[in-house]
Parts: C-alpha cells; structure tokens; sequence
C-alpha cells in the first residue's frame, strides 16, 4: 500500500493539526498543530500526545516508509526540536498508540542533544520523559539529520520488537512497551513543527 501523499488521502482524520497539500521540494502534505493544540498545555494537548492526521490503514508487523522534514515555526518555543515522525499501532478511540520520531534540531547539535535526535515513545503511559529516566539511552539515539532536510524515516514492526532506520541506516532497535496489535498510521508532530511528509508506503506481513 502507498500513498504519494500529494493530496490529503480519502477518510484521513486531522486530529489536533492542520493539514495541507503543498511543495516543499516535492509535492507533499504540510502537517502542523491546530491553533487551539498550540495554546494548550504540554502533557494534555502536545508532548508526545495523538498529534496527527491518522490514515485509514490498518496494521499490525510489517514495515512503514515515508520521507519527512522538520523544521521550526517562527514562534516555536525554546524546547522545540522539529518534532516529526509516525504513529502506528493506534487504537480507533486514539487511546494507546506506539511512535518513532525524529528532533531533526539535534541531529548536528552537541552532546547529550545529539544522542536524543531519534525517540520511541508508547501513548498514554510512556512518554519520551518517564522512559528517558527509567531506561536511559534505550530508547533514543543519534542520527544524521538536521532541520529543513529531508529524510527517509523507516520502522520495522515484528510483534513487540522494533526497528527504525534513517536514509537506510540502523539508528534504533528495542522491544516495544505496548502488546502489538493491529491499529491505524499517524503522520505524527508536536509543539513548534512545520512538518512536510512525502512517499509513504505500507508493507503488512
């Protein structure tokens, strides 16, 4: 299953963002939070919260592929990073889902940002926080990316355990914190993000 995502796909669902078909070097769809997500608070309406445009595909294993860029917004706040990645595995009431996603701002920065530039996070229970203090360095690593440039994102799914490769390279590998199980695809951003999604491509197993 692919999807150009030239246009807005048929029965996706905007969930706290603002979609819209545009050309950022390619065409592509720009994902960014709706005003009112903006004006909420971290840890209710953004940070690691159900922050995408969820598409009508369903799936358990197998391998999801899409190009991405992240950067930042003129009035992103200081933490920002160009937050932008996928959600998958997510439940029909948006209850549990698990992500991969990518702080583009840290990939050229210095240590210990520049080993924190690729993050697993699991809604509701495990936020990249709570896991970055109980498992430090398991679920995040470095990864040559920077804002504004695109990149190829990656994930492998087979049962709970992961991989996530960036422009062909492994750059994090893990046992999940969710059951798998089968559930929708998120075009997945936070707080600060202008972010442009290209050439997704779904592979089931």
């Amino acid at each position: 299953m692919t999807h150009d995502l030239h246009q807005i796909p048929p029965r996706a669902i905007a969930n706290k963002v603002e979609v819209l078909a545009t050309d950022h070097d390619r065409p592509c769809l720009r994902i960014a939070l709706d005003q009112t997500t903006r004006a909420g608070k971290p840890g209710v309406d953004y940070v690691d919260q159900p922050t995408f445009l969820l598409l009508p595909e369903v799936m358990e294993d197998g391998v999801i592929t899409v190009d991405l860029c992240g950067d930042l917004l003129p009035d992103a706040p200081d933490y920002a990073r160009g937050f932008i990645g996928l959600a998958y595995r997510v439940a029909e009431d948006l209850g549990t889902y698990e992500s991969v996603y990518l702080r583009p701002t840290n990939g050229p920065a210095a240590p210990p940002r520049k080993t924190r530039a690729v993050q697993y996070y699991a809604y509701p229970d495990h936020p990249f926080d709570v896991l970055r203090q109980a498992h430090p360095d398991r679920f995040e690593a470095a990864a040559d990316i920077a804002p504004g440039r695109w990149a190829r994102l990656c994930v492998t799914l087979r049962g709970r355990h992961f991989t996530a490769h960036v422009d062909g390279v492994l750059v994090l590998e893990g046992e999940g914190k969710l059951p798998p199980r089968p559930g929708l695809i998120g075009l997945w951003v936070d707080i600060g993000t202008e972010g442009f999604f290209a050439n997704l491509s779904l592979q089931p197993r």
